[in-house]
């Protein structure tokens, strides 16, 4: 196994004491608001800075960028370092509050701007979800490939969608959700890549995320022999935000449920 994905496990799993032991005493958080619908807790900033500090410390001429922390520059300031681990410390922070045990902490590290190691921690059920380019994707180190899944009305999808529980008859998502066999909606976008690339789910669709969201889980989903892309077929999701994956024949029925 490769040092630096050795080193991001090591922080994953920090970064999971941290949320479990804080998970055993919700109603002591403290919960702010970054936005309608999202929150924050001392949590997310606790793991995120144990994550940022193990890295740090193994990779000091290295850049981040965090959901919390945002964009730290490497030493030599560069605005596009060779290296940038990219971190969502607790991903599905309104399941935590709740005590609903559904979310991970997800790291990515990124070299010229494409993702080289990814590492998703699912604290609650101690899974660990690794990959490496080239390497395969693995779970809790037994290899891991998307479901065989061939059919769409056969598909199980996960969304992350605005107003999904209730979309407007005129969205272009109504025929993608309505036409598989059912969809969720489960609160962790990161761990709902996973569980494409491990098989529990066979596609995903998501509008609107961040690159935290997706830069781990993304290559997890590819080295499981996924396929991955934006709404128009193409590999600008990480800039746009809107992604759809899934198995290679449901992904392709996926981008025929969309409009050209």
């Amino acid at each position: 196994m490769h040092p630096m994905l050795n080193t991001a496990i090591k922080a994953a799993r920090r970064a999971g004491a941290i949320i479990n032991r804080a998970s055993l005493d919700l109603e002591r958080l403290n919960v702010a608001r970054k936005g309608p619908k999202d929150y924050v807790t001392e949590v997310d900033r606790a793991s995120e800075e144990s994550i940022i500090d193990i890295l740090r410390t193994a990779y000091p001429d290295h850049g981040f960028l965090g959901e919390e922390s945002g964009v730290l520059k490497a030493p030599d300031g560069s605005d596009e370092p060779e290296f940038q681990w990219i971190i969502d410390p607790l991903d599905g922070t309104t399941n935590f509050i709740h005590g609903f045990q559904h979310y991970a902490v997800s790291i990515a590290l990124m070299h010229r701007g494409v993702a080289a190691h990814a590492v998703i921690f699912d604290p609650t059920r101690n899974e660990m979800f690794t990959a490496s380019r080239g390497s395969g994707a693995f779970l809790n180190d037994r290899r891991v490939r998307v479901s065989s899944c061939l059919r769409y009305h056969e598909a199980l999808l996960a969304s992350h969608i605005p107003q999904s529980t209730a979309l407007p008859s005129g969205s272009p998502f109504v025929p993608l959700l309505a036409d598989c066999a059912a969809a969720r909606r489960t609160g962790s976008t990161v761990l709902d890549l996973a569980w494409v690339a491990c098989g529990r789910l066979d596609g995903f669709c998501g509008v609107g995320l961040k690159p935290w969201d997706m830069a781990a889980a993304s290559l997890l989903v590819l080295e499981a022999g996924g396929l991955i892309a934006d709404f128009h077929g193409e590999q600008g999701w990480l800039q746009s935000g809107n992604v759809l994956a899934g198995t290679p024949k449901v992904f392709t029925q996926m981008m025929a449920h969309l409009p050209a």
